[in-house]
């Protein structure tokens, strides 16, 4: 939520933990995140171990309890929400010491901020009784980040009873979290992923703090993460029939970010967020329309004007330059620093093994990976403890995870039931399968290689909070650790503080290490070419028409991309003639390359 936050960026959700507890990090210093609400037990495990941590009573919340998992995630919420008020509480009653945290709060703002500007007049100023004057109004203009919350719509998954009996549908993974959220304390929003799940967005129709109260104001807000404007607009039309605003549309590289990497058809971030440019008026007219005559409907009070709907954008941005040309030139009101936050311990959860590992992580180190359950490409790093339990257990002629949460089951090739891809339960009867059908050796390990690739992200993506908090009841060595940072993370080689990286991210220090880095329009134009170039040498054997259709858009569609970036090289690098140049040899590369690979379609 971006409404009274005084930063213009945001930590996005990451995997199950790394950002599970962001917000009692890092709220207090008005700072946004995202908290993963797909696994309860770890939410769970978390409220009990802060609830020590802040000396609050603790009642478990067991699965034998009714609506277990929506109470679960309600509960976890008001702590964080309780222990983020209290902290800011404590704060505005502290002294603006050179240490103090209320210092360090407008320390951390950008220079732009006019809190940024008080504050530096107040430091400059002699006069005690003018002094205290505008101390007291700082404290007062003191107001935390946003506890936002994250649901994949797709993992909605049916539970059952004790006695094997489906639950009603409001039981579902999805739609249980999504009540846990509206049922909680927070004034927050709760951002969509993954696509469009019509039975939970009709779900959000029978929570009032969804829809406008007689001032207009939205307890809770909606936010969707999209990859284009038509994902975007369509999406906000389904919600505004409902009376539902959207609140914010998260704009997120398909390929250039971390965890599941949903690809466009070659659609590239820079045309996106023109077109958003370019449409964002009219689409808040025509949202607002449906919204109005929706709000009507159900005898709710209309504003008068429509709600803003902000436009954010995350994805591989690496430096101050690349935010502030973002935010000015598409007129966005604020970017997602994901992966880099990984690196700093005051605003995520890592565990020490993994944390030295991302430190030490090489462009070569992070890659594309087949690791999912969910069968999507997933952004990973090479050399995890998941990967090596996942190794280990296949050189035993036991490969497969046991399959305990089972928030990834999908298949039902041989059970009726979905199970999950990396369960030893699916690997075992696929492997069979495979070795019945009489392949070719080569074929075969082809398809063998694509079972025993599968990783249990339930635990792998979860457990580092128990190991770094000393949560974990197992040994540290059966708690493997997964980790999806994207791409970016090649450039940032250090631990380092909050200061440090907000410092980075305004353009007060430089914190990225030698490596050349190519500007995020770039990195991102050289993925999709290189994902462009494999699906095309993937299919080459048994193309159909259809594939040759889609191969031959998404390779226009990088082309009208390349010439889009050469029409704004002007104005993305105003008086620096080198940079132009450069960027200039890169987009005649990844044109030449498209050109080349072409020709042998």
């Amino acid at each position: 939520m971006i409404k009274n936050t005084p930063h213009t960026f945001h930590i996005p959700v990451m995997g199950l933990a790394f950002s599970i507890d962001s917000p009692m990090k890092v709220a207090q210093y008005g700072i946004s995140s995202v908290i993963s609400l797909s696994d309860d037990t770890l939410l769970e495990q978390m409220r009990e171990h802060y609830s020590q941590v802040y000396q609050e009573p603790f009642m478990p919340i067991t699965t034998k309890d009714e609506d277990y998992r929506a109470r679960r995630v309600t509960a976890y919420l008001d702590l964080a929400d309780r222990i983020v008020a209290r902290q800011v509480q404590v704060m505005k009653r502290d002294t603006f010491d050179a240490e103090s945290r209320l210092t360090r709060y407008f320390l951390l703002l950008p220079d732009s901020s006019p809190l940024k500007t008080l504050y530096q007049k107040m430091v400059q100023t002699f006069n005690p009784e003018v002094k205290k004057s505008m101390q007291e109004a700082l404290r007062q203009a003191v107001v935390p980040g946003s506890i936002d919350v994250n649901i994949m719509t797709k993992l909605d998954k049916t539970n059952y009873d004790k006695d094997g009996n489906p639950l009603p549908s409001e039981y579902s993974d999805a739609l249980a979290a999504l009540r846990g959220f509206a049922n909680s304390t927070v004034h927050a929003s709760v951002i969509f992923s993954a696509g469009m799940n019509m039975r939970l967005y009709s779900y959000l129709e029978q929570f009032p703090c969804f829809f406008p109260d007689e001032n207009g104001y939205l307890q809770k807000q909606v936010v969707i993460k999209v990859s284009d404007y038509r994902s975007a607009f369509v999406q906000g039309k389904i919600l505004a029939k409902k009376g539902i605003w959207v609140s914010e549309f998260r704009i997120e590289s398909g390929l250039n970010c971390g965890g599941h990497a949903f690809a466009t058809d070659g659609y590239l971030l820079g045309p996106i967020l023109e077109e958003f440019k370019q449409n964002r008026q009219a689409m808040q007219e025509e949202l607002y329309t449906l919204y109005s005559a929706a709000l009507r409907t159900k005898g709710i009070a209309t504003p008068e004007q429509a709600p803003t709907t902000h436009i954010t954008v995350q994805g591989g941005i690496g430096t101050s330059a690349e935010h502030d040309f973002l935010l000015q030139h598409y007129g966005l009101d604020a970017a997602g620093w994901g992966t880099p936050f990984l690196l700093v311990p005051e605003a995520t959860t890592v565990d020490a093994d993994t944390m030295e590992k991302l430190a030490r992580a090489k462009k070569e180190d992070l890659y594309l990976s087949p690791i999912s359950p969910l069968g999507v490409p997933f952004n990973s790093l090479r050399g995890t403890s998941s990967e090596a339990l996942t190794l280990a257990r296949i050189a035993k002629g036991k490969p497969g995870s046991p399959c305990e949460k089972k928030h990834l089951v999908s298949n039902t090739e041989f059970t009726k039931e979905p199970i999950c891809t990396a369960s030893r339960k699916y690997q075992r009867n696929k492997l069979v399968e495979l070795q019945g059908l009489g392949l070719p050796e080569q074929e075969y390990k082809a398809e063998e290689a694509k079972v025993l690739a599968k990783e249990c992200l339930c635990e792998g993506l979860a457990n580092t909070a128990l190991v770094k908090l000393g949560i974990a009841r197992k040994a540290v060595a059966s708690r493997p650790v997964a980790i999806c940072p994207g791409p970016n993370l090649a450039y940032f080689s250090n631990i380092f503080k909050l200061q440090e990286m907000v410092d980075h991210i305004y353009g007060r220090v430089n914190i990225l290490n030698n490596t050349y880095r190519p500007h995020v329009f770039i990195n991102e134009l050289n993925m999709y070419v290189a994902y462009w170039k494999n699906k095309k040498e993937e299919l080459q054997a048994t193309m159909t028409d259809k594939q040759e259709k889609y191969l031959q858009s998404f390779w226009q569609n990088l082309q009208q991309g390349i010439a889009y970036y050469k029409e704004i090289l002007p104005t993305l690098f105003q008086d620096q003639l080198e940079k132009h140049v450069l960027m200039l040899d890169e987009l005649l590369e990844a044109e030449d390359q498209l050109q080349l690979a072409n020709q042998k379609v």
